[in-house]
């Protein structure tokens, strides 16, 4: 197996289009075209990380933060960072980064957190725009039914919790074939009129050129007419934050500690709250600007990380606002490439990392 294996894998699952604009996610350093000896899964890639890959014989490590975020004028030494780069150049072992194209995805970073809390019936909180596109194409009618098929394998035609979603009209196309033409129903120079279907789905934007594909190739016709359009509607499954319900209500003291076992973290920072919490909103990492979202969608704590202190009094005791901690937020990350990997490729076993990468302490 070759590293761009997982690549893809990876990037069938949280597509490198989903990320944030000032994101680096997917292939930092090395050739996806290399044999793949041994995977090591982890949060940061550090000097101490990829010291452990070399030791284990793993030439990928997967990481959910770049190691390389901020543009790199020179790569001296100088820091962790630019020392694990190095040390991964010299040893070959190439570095790849799942970042915020993982967390704006419902099976990601947050449904890990939503499922350590337990949370039932969960939703993406704030789904984006701009990610669907529409297909319409017209096909003679005895082969709808097959390049629907295609099109829907190819991931078309996916709302929400349905699939084969698609709306069919019959007509009538015209068109006349030209001198040099191969026409697979009527004849050269001759005005043809044919029952057609008129077939239009959706798809996810970065699906294009396999939805294309499948149409070009299951499509009877020499000249395939077809139009794509850009969408504005939100994407039920592609966005930042999740939302869901806890079993039974919590009063926020049993629910704060109920947090802290969950998520594995010695401190929460919290606001004042006069109700019990039974629908939460989670988002891993720096999430505030996602708390009007989760207010309005009707949650009654918000879990997240990297609040600062102003940003606390916009709760205004609507909601429960807690700050976990932006590596216990995103911890089992590590634990969801693992699972996803596994299922994916059961006859490959990767590693997680031994190495704890959370810079802060906590003295209690």
């Amino acid at each position: 197996m070759q590293i761009k294996e997982i690549i893809q894998f990876l990037e069938e699952i949280a597509p490198l289009s989903y990320q944030e604009s000032y994101d680096n996610a997917g292939l930092l350093v090395g050739r996806a075209d290399q044999e793949l000896k041994g995977l090591l899964i982890t949060l940061e890639i550090t000097e101490a990380v990829v010291q452990e890959a070399v030791q284990k014989q793993c030439n990928l490590i997967v990481a959910h933060h770049p190691v390389i975020f901020h543009p790199l004028k020179r790569i001296t030494g100088a820091t962790d960072a630019e020392r694990a780069i190095m040390q991964a150049i010299r040893a070959d072992v190439a570095l790849y980064a799942s970042h915020t194209n993982l967390d704006q995805v419902a099976a990601g970073v947050n449904a890990m957190i939503a499922e350590r809390l337990g949370l039932y019936h969960t939703r993406i909180l704030a789904p984006l725009r701009g990610q669907l596109k529409k297909l319409v194409t017209f096909v003679p009618h005895a082969h709808a039914a097959a390049l629907r098929t295609a099109l829907f394998h190819a991931g078309a035609g996916v709302i929400g919790r349905y699939d084969a979603c698609s709306y069919n009209v019959e007509g009538v196309g015209t068109f006349r074939a030209r001198e040099g033409a191969n026409p697979y129903v009527g004849r050269v120079g001759e005005l043809h009129l044919e029952p057609e279907t008129r077939v239009e789905t959706i798809f996810p934007a970065h699906l294009e050129p396999a939805v294309i594909e499948a149409l070009l190739t299951h499509h009877p016709y020499e000249e395939v007419a077809y139009d794509i359009y850009p969408l504005d509607n939100p994407h039920p499954g592609v966005g930042p934050g999740l939302i869901g319900a806890l079993p039974e209500p919590m009063p926020v003291k049993i629910f704060l500690q109920h947090v802290k076992d969950a998520l594995h973290t010695g401190c929460i920072r919290y606001t004042n709250y006069p109700g019990v919490i039974e629908r939460v909103a989670v988002c891993g990492g720096a999430g505030i600007f996602l708390l009007p979202k989760a207010i309005e969608a009707g949650a009654q704590a918000f879990v997240t990380a990297d609040v600062k202190y102003h940003e606390f009094f916009r709760a205004e005791g609507r909601i429960l606002l807690l700050d976990v901690g932006h590596y216990e937020s995103e911890q089992f990350t590590v634990d969801l490439l693992d699972r996803l990997i596994r299922e994916k490729f059961p006859n490959f076993a990767p590693l997680k990392s031994e190495i704890c990468t959370n810079p802060i302490n906590y003295f209690s």
